[in-house]
């Protein structure tokens, strides 16, 4: 979903990924960035809606299908060319390639995973920013804020991604793997 945000404020990145199943995030690609696009190489699992690779090809960007781990994938026997896409949501997706490129120092930026104070968790140039986009997904959940100051908002999947990180970074950690927090 940060794309065309990127495409936008012109901070072009050298991969872009995406494990979407859903229908409305193939519009995230629906759109041509000329020659912002290329050098660029979009990640997909196999399994995104088949929009995403639709939209991909008429704008000739360059492209890879990657499996994820599940049971049909891995019963294709397919296990010298890898995997990627453990975690749940797409960050996590970009940890685990940036480990496996053998990256040392990961740099987590964007979404915190948490509600701000004004109750926002998206910038108001996300694509499918609406004001009932927030309210709709709000639990009531708390849980400690980054530092160990105080509490933040947050929701049941946003808290399943911030744990997966920690597991993910834990495991990275004697790997030595360093993992910096620079969410907004």
């Amino acid at each position: 979903s940060a794309y065309p945000i990127l495409a936008k404020h012109n901070i072009k990145p050298d991969y872009v990924l995406s494990l979407e199943r859903i229908e409305k995030t193939s519009e995230f690609f629906n759109n041509d960035f000329k020659e912002f696009d290329k050098g660029i190489l979009f990640l997909l699992v196999s399994m995104v809606f088949p929009k995403t690779i639709e939209y991909l090809k008429r704008n000739n960007r360059q492209f890879m299908l990657v499996h994820r781990p599940l049971p049909f994938a891995q019963s294709l026997n397919m296990n010298d060319y890898g995997y990627l896409g453990t975690g749940m949501s797409v960050a996590n997706m970009a940890y685990e390639l940036a480990v496996k490129l053998g990256h040392k120092n990961i740099i987590l930026i964007g979404q915190d995973l948490a509600y701000d104070e004004n109750g926002k968790s998206h910038p108001k140039d996300y694509h499918y920013f609406k004001e009932d986009f927030e309210g709709s997904r709000k639990q009531g959940l708390f849980i400690t804020a980054y530092g160990g100051n105080g509490k933040v908002e947050t929701n049941k999947w946003w808290k399943v991604f911030k744990e997966t990180f920690e597991k993910d970074i834990a495991l990275m950690n004697p790997l030595g793997i360093n993992t910096y927090n620079a969410t907004e």
